[in-house]
């Protein structure tokens, strides 16, 4: 016990500050999960957001308060957040060579982006890839992989940019078009028909 205060001193890492940043960040990530995620999901249908942008701005944001707190932790313990920077943005250039050298990780996770922005299924629906005959409901969405449940239970991992090559069929609770509420008549309010009489 004495060498790890001579540590303390030594290394001049104060303990107790540590400690009560990642209990202040954890705290204030669980006391603002949830009114967070209230606020956006109010919000979502003025803005007509999907459920999935509420859950990823939800955890973009905490993780955030995380690199925040990581950050306090590391000017407590002396280490410059400068030069912490210079030694992420080299490790980020090496990995981004070597994501480049396997492009089936950057076609995911440009696919990632391009499912978040269009939107062909959401949470809760039934996607069946057609080929291959595999099938479920959508349970998460991720960078890299789209997660659905088979009916008998298994989860399944479809990689994203496979619903750019392959044709997938979409079943689920999913509100008409605008084209399908015009077509059907619903959408705008019709004219009466004209009398044969007159």
């Amino acid at each position: 016990m004495n060498d790890f205060a001579a540590w303390l001193a030594r290394y001049n890492v104060n303990l107790l500050a540590t400690i009560g940043v990642v209990i202040g960040a954890f705290v204030l990530s669980c006391l603002l999960k949830r009114p967070l995620r209230d606020s956006l999901r109010e919000l979502a249908p003025r803005l007509r957001l999907p459920y999935e942008t509420v859950l990823t701005t939800t955890r973009f944001l905490i993780g955030a308060l995380w690199v925040l707190a990581a950050m306090l932790v590391l000017e407590i313990w002396g280490v410059s957040v400068g030069g912490l920077w210079t030694v992420l943005v080299s490790a980020a250039t090496i990995v981004g060579v070597g994501f480049l050298a396997t492009w089936t990780m950057i076609s995911n996770i440009t696919a990632s982006f391009f499912i978040a922005f269009w939107r062909p299924f959401r949470l809760g629906d039934t996607v069946e890839m057609l080929p291959e005959n595999l099938s479920g409901r959508v349970i998460d969405i991720n960078l890299m992989f789209i997660v659905v449940r088979e009916n008998g239970g298994a989860v399944i991992q479809i990689p994203n940019n496979l619903f750019f090559q392959k044709m997938f069929r979409v079943s689920g609770n999913r509100s008409k078009t605008l084209f399908e509420e015009y077509e059907s008549g619903t959408g705008i309010a019709q004219p009466a028909p004209l009398d044969p009489g007159h």
